[in-house]
């Protein structure tokens, strides 16, 4: 008798051990993060759709969901309020003002102009062209189409200015708030200057819509796009974000050897293509889509490297255009402790 019952103490212990282990196991199974990425359906932030798709947030316990934007300063907007967790955007007015609040911070660097990778094209409106506005010479005076006043569109207009020793007043800005509006004005010739992303920019240039007159990177090189997240992230969940960096820094790897380098694997590109184009073209036919998803990759930094002497360039251009009022340093803006920078 016992022998019985201590044999069926036993068993009932065991049998509490394996529930027990069944329920830890259900609860690690599900305490993923939650995490919400602000993007533009562009192909300059595929690195974050192959890295899900992939699964490398998935590896780094990470569920991750996109919230997609018409515009980068909005995001910026959205990653303060704690609508979307992390936003890639450039270097704006608005990230500023709200990284002076206390708000955000940047924590790498995504995309970056490089000289010998394609990047931002420099297009006339075919109205603008056929009046003689031929090459980025040419530009001086005309109209150029930008999202907001403060946007990334408005400091690569200053850059190359700045490279031809132009004044901006003399550069009519044209603030029409969506990338998609920009398009549709440089299309109907209400603007004739647009410069933009590859993707977008050879498309237009294919189909006759606009004329490509010059790239970007023959005037400068810089740091296009930052990752960026809430301070309260940073201060109460900083592995998470690392676990993040790690996992979009897969992603970037991805992104960079199969688009970038020479001899490339024909098969691991339609890949990449395919997964990118479920969220920049979800609308379109991936045999349509996919050639400009192609011909758009450019230089994205490796391990989310940050060109931090470069932001503190575009933040001295903010406060000399008068565009903030701020004292905010650039030790303020960027959190350097993530990813290694220059």
């Amino acid at each position: 008798m016992t022998h019985d019952l201590t044999r069926r103490a036993w068993l009932a212990g065991v049998s509490m051990m394996a529930a027990g282990a069944m329920t830890l196991g259900a609860q690690a199974a599900s305490a993923a993060d939650e995490v919400t990425i602000g993007a533009l359906r562009f192909t300059s932030h595929g690195a974050g759709f192959v890295a899900y798709e992939k699964g490398y947030f998935e590896e780094e316990g990470l569920d991750v969901n996109f919230e997609f934007f018409q515009a980068a300063q909005p995001i910026a907007v959205a990653t303060a309020g704690g609508d979307v967790d992390f936003g890639i955007t450039g270097v704006t007015g608005g990230l500023m003002n709200l990284a002076e609040k206390g708000a955000l911070r940047i924590v790498g660097g995504v995309l970056h102009e490089k000289k010998g990778y394609d990047g931002m094209m420099v297009m006339a409106s075919n109205q603008a062209y056929e009046a003689g506005m031929t090459s980025v010479d040419d530009i001086l005076g005309h109209s150029v189409a930008m999202t907001q006043v403060g946007s990334t569109f408005h400091y690569m207009t200053n850059l190359i200015a700045d490279a031809k020793g132009w004044d901006m007043s003399e550069m009519k800005m044209v603030p029409l708030q969506k990338v998609g509006a920009m398009v549709a004005a440089t299309k109907s010739g209400q603007t004739d200057v647009l410069i933009m992303v590859p993707h977008i920019a050879k498309a237009l240039a294919e189909s006759g819509a606009a004329k490509e007159i010059g790239w970007l990177n023959d005037y400068a090189e810089y740091q296009i796009s930052t990752m960026i997240t809430s301070v309260d992230n940073i201060e109460n969940n900083r592995d998470m974000v690392e676990r993040f960096v790690r996992a979009y820094s897969k992603g970037i790897a991805d992104m960079n050897r199969v688009f970038l380098e020479d001899g490339a694997d024909q098969a691991e590109v339609e890949e990449l293509t395919r997964m990118i184009a479920k969220y920049v073209a979800p609308d379109e036919p991936y045999e349509k889509a996919a050639p400009s998803i192609i011909n758009g990759a450019m230089y994205l930094n490796p391990d989310m490297g940050l060109n931090k002497t470069d932001v503190a360039a575009q933040m001295q251009w903010f406060k000399d255009e008068g565009l903030v009022d701020s004292d905010l340093t650039v030790d303020q803006l960027v959190d350097d402790s993530f990813v290694e920078t220059w």
